[in-house]
């Protein structure tokens, strides 16, 4: 008799995330990490996963951003209705903030195919979810408290009962403090019974860490967090214990889970240098981040048989891309000129002007229109380097105002256009501040060039000169000055020898772009990410196969 070996089954998932990118009429993202989480819920949707997800109803979203005249960038809250994208579940929860209990309603998001996302809105509070990562840090911890514990207790009301809690990245830690508040309820207090909870939550939940820069992983004041309960009853020793003083969101994230991962392969490498001497913390494995092709590739690139199909698609969505920048700038770039675009946030590891400090090296190609170029980004509104990044990128082009435009106000829409209508995507952070880099990953599946470090996911996919190009090699440089020094020289040296050289030739071009899709489609799509997730961190531990006659 033939055994048949049944597939595992689908453990029940819930996915706790800050922000979520599920498209541009629903600004609840400030960029890459909820851009991610709106992919991740595409790709769950698309393959039948039972995975729910939880995060807050942002009114004012991140903000809108424009450059004025003197080249500084201003902000504005962003107030389009977002009454389409959300059906009432009629159900209301009670956050204890501040020793006051927050009501909050809970929304649920419709018109995208995805799995299902709900988001909380305080009723009475408002200035909570005003504004996405807005305020001072009792502000922060507020907003964290209500995705975590009120996260736990609006998925209760719903009667969902996960086997596993998904926190992707740090912000969402204090469900896992509400579910081992709720534990040790149940256990009594009695000897052991903190260890026997914190046992349990861990078996429960796993963990995403998504950045290698120290000041992304948020750390609170253990004061601040008692003052406003986000203890939830523990000890200040006992919180302490998970999260250290001041209190790591990001150990915490480790020391809640039974398992964590990095989000690229040299990712892993370098979160588990960060982190190797926290006790208690999750093993981090590398699951790389993929992007959902049904959002981000252009349909007609799918169905392009021959190379002249392949051409003639990307030529029209490069059109598209030079209106919209005319619109945008008023500047009317050269459809016959090869388009570099770099767009990013504004943050100085990723050196967005690396490229035009020294322009003499550039001059010649810039005036010339055979070579042009297209920054855009955002900076956080209370980020003044940040602003003078994107202030410095304004000046630079109006050195070169036929071929180099800044657009502001970076968006998803704006992230489309860029990531199928520019010929070449250029990635240049100091490696290894690069986590993941999910917009090289969009502009290869639409046959768009990476000249990139070999930073984040590039190490995984680039071919040098097959889809593609790094620059430098892998060395990480200890002395900041000199390793941007030689990945300035490495980066021209590319361009001059290898890019333009390259675009000259059609043939040889087309054959790099099929390549580019080729590789983008089968190793970093969201469906990929999601699967991997779901064969090695979801599984509950010890789950047995089932066998069937």
């Amino acid at each position: 008799m033939q055994i048949h070996v049944a597939p595992e089954p689908k453990p029940k998932v819930a996915y706790f995330c800050m922000e979520y990118g599920l498209g541009e009429t629903l600004p609840l993202y400030a960029g890459g990490l909820g851009v991610l989480a709106g992919d991740h819920l595409k790709a769950a949707g698309d393959l039948g996963l039972p995975l729910t997800a939880v995060g807050l109803l942002w009114r004012h979203g991140y903000s809108r951003q424009w450059v004025d005249d003197g080249g500084v960038p201003r902000d504005a809250d962003d107030t389009r209705d977002l009454s389409a994208h959300l059906a009432t579940t009629g159900l209301q929860i009670d956050v204890p903030i501040w020793g006051r209990s927050i009501r909050c309603d809970v929304w649920r998001t419709s018109g995208f195919a995805c799995a299902p996302l709900y988001l909380l809105e305080p009723v009475d509070e408002p200035w909570i979810t005003s504004r996405l990562y807005g305020g001072p840090p009792e502000h922060r911890v507020a907003q964290e408290m209500l995705l975590g514990i009120g996260g736990v207790r609006a998925l209760q009301a719903l009667g969902i009962e996960p086997e596993v809690f998904h926190f992707n990245e740090g912000h969402a830690v204090f469900a896992g403090i509400e579910l081992l508040a709720h534990r040790l309820g149940e256990l009594g207090n009695r000897p052991g019974a903190f260890e026997e909870a914190w046992r349990w939550v861990r078996e429960r939940v796993v963990f995403t860490t998504h950045t290698p820069v120290e000041a992304g992983n948020e750390a609170h004041s253990v004061d601040l967090l008692m003052a406003l309960g986000a203890n939830r009853g523990l000890s200040r020793e006992q919180l302490v214990s998970i999260g250290g003083d001041p209190f790591n969101m990001t150990v915490a994230g480790l020391r809640l889970a039974r398992a964590a991962n990095a989000v690229s392969t040299l990712h892993g490498d370098t979160a588990r240098r960060m982190w190797r001497g926290i006790e208690d913390a999750a093993p981090i494995n590398a699951i790389t981040n993929g992007v959902h092709v049904g959002t981000w590739q252009d349909p007609a690139l799918r169905s392009a048989e021959t190379d002249s199909e392949v051409w003639a698609v990307h030529q029209r969505l490069k059109r598209g891309l030079i209106a919209e920048i005319t619109r945008r700038s008023g500047v009317q770039l050269r459809e016959d000129g090869l388009l570099l675009g770099f767009a990013r946030r504004a943050a100085s590891y990723k050196r967005s002007d690396l490229i035009l400090r020294q322009p003499d090296r550039l001059a010649s190609h810039l005036r010339s229109g055979r070579l042009q170029i297209v920054f855009a980004g955002k900076s956080h509104p209370a980020d003044e380097h940040g602003r003078q990044i994107l202030t410095n990128l304004v000046e630079l082009a109006r050195q070169f105002p036929e071929s180099v435009v800044f657009l502001a106000d970076y968006s998803i829409g704006l992230s489309q256009q860029l990531t199928r209508g520019c010929d070449v995507w250029l990635n240049n952070p100091r490696r290894p501040l690069e986590a993941s880099g999910t917009s090289g990953m969009k502009a290869a599946l639409n046959g768009v060039l990476n000249v990139s470090i070999l930073d984040g996911w590039w190490p995984e996919a680039c071919e040098h000169g097959v889809n593609g190009w790094h620059i430098g090699d892998s060395t990480e440089h200890v002395d900041v000055a000199l390793g941007d020094e030689l990945d300035m020289k490495a980066l021209h040296d590319v361009i001059d020898g290898d890019v333009l050289p390259s675009y000259a030739d059609r043939h040889r071009w087309i054959r790099m772009m099929r390549s580019s899709i080729r590789m983008a489609e089968r190793g970093f799509s969201a469906e990929r990410m999601v699967r991997q997730y779901a064969a090695e961190l979801y599984q509950p531990i010890d789950q047995p196969s089932r066998a069937v006659g």
